[in-house]
């Protein structure tokens, strides 16, 4: 049978349709408590939101069009280039899809407009919730670490944007490897950097096929629903799910 690519990266990717929450059982009391580390995704932390209207506002009544588009074939080239063999770090990977985008939906894409919503990437800051969520894990003596496919200079650039500074004590790119997520390397970055078994590590994504890749891979994983998606159907469920990073602390304060 003919797999229709599209389809299913529409799926796949994070996108901003609205959607449900799935029941999901919670994972047991005792198994929270071997959590020593949280590896998070960008995303959780930072809020991506502002690229987005930013493409409104450079294309009026397009950017819905163009952002979904964009998210889309951005999720696609990393994994095409991933399974390919031909990497390219994510900020060429986001401006190709941009290009390719705008070409695909007849935009103007002018030099200035491109650099415009690629340097939204660099600006970035925290969802409102982040700061006393982190600093309430930290208050617990949880370690905690970034590990993303973004860039370093993106996930630097958020940190500094957001006063996060000496919060994590890793800062992990699948760049440093040269693959993405779900890719299981990408994962396995978490427990080099931390020097700690798998199952002492919470990975907490932002969409719902990095949910799926870190349970596939043997995480206990937190999915920061916070566009209320669906769980994809790819064979594996998180083991929660909540909305915001105060969901997260909750979880977490459960099984103390």
């Amino acid at each position: 049978m003919q797999l229709d690519r599209r389809k299913f990266l529409n799926l796949a990717a994070a996108g901003f349709a609205a959607g449900f929450l799935a029941p999901i059982p919670p994972v047991h009391a005792t198994s929270r408590r071997k959590i020593k580390a949280i590896a998070f995704d960008a995303f959780p932390i930072f809020d991506p939101r502002p690229v987005f209207a930013l493409a409104e506002k450079l294309f009026p009544g397009r950017g819905i069009e163009l952002g979904n588009a964009w998210r889309t074939r951005q999720f696609e080239y990393q994994w095409l280039r991933a399974l390919s063999g031909h990497y390219a770090n994510f900020w060429q990977a986001t401006e190709d899809a941009l290009v390719f985008s705008c070409e695909m939906l007849k935009l103007d894409l002018t030099t200035d407009k491109r650099k415009q919503l690629m340097s939204g990437y660099l600006e970035l800051k925290v969802w409102p919730d982040v700061p006393p969520a982190l600093q309430s894990l930290k208050n617990d003596g949880i370690q905690l670490a970034l590990l993303s496919n973004a860039t370093p200079r993106i996930l630097d650039a958020g940190i500094k944007n957001s006063g996060l500074d000496d919060v994590f004590e890793h800062v992990l790119s699948t760049d440093e490897i040269k693959t993405y997520k779900p890719d299981p390397r990408a994962y396995h970055m978490a427990i080099d950097a931390f020097h700690l078994k798998r199952e002492e590590i919470l990975f907490v994504p932002f969409a719902g096929w990095d949910a799926a890749g870190a349970k596939s891979f043997g995480y206990t994983t937190f999915w920061v629903n916070r566009l209320n998606l669906p769980v994809e159907k790819l064979g594996v469920l998180p083991d929660a799910i909540g909305q915001n990073l105060t969901d997260l602390v909750n979880f977490m304060k459960e099984a103390r």
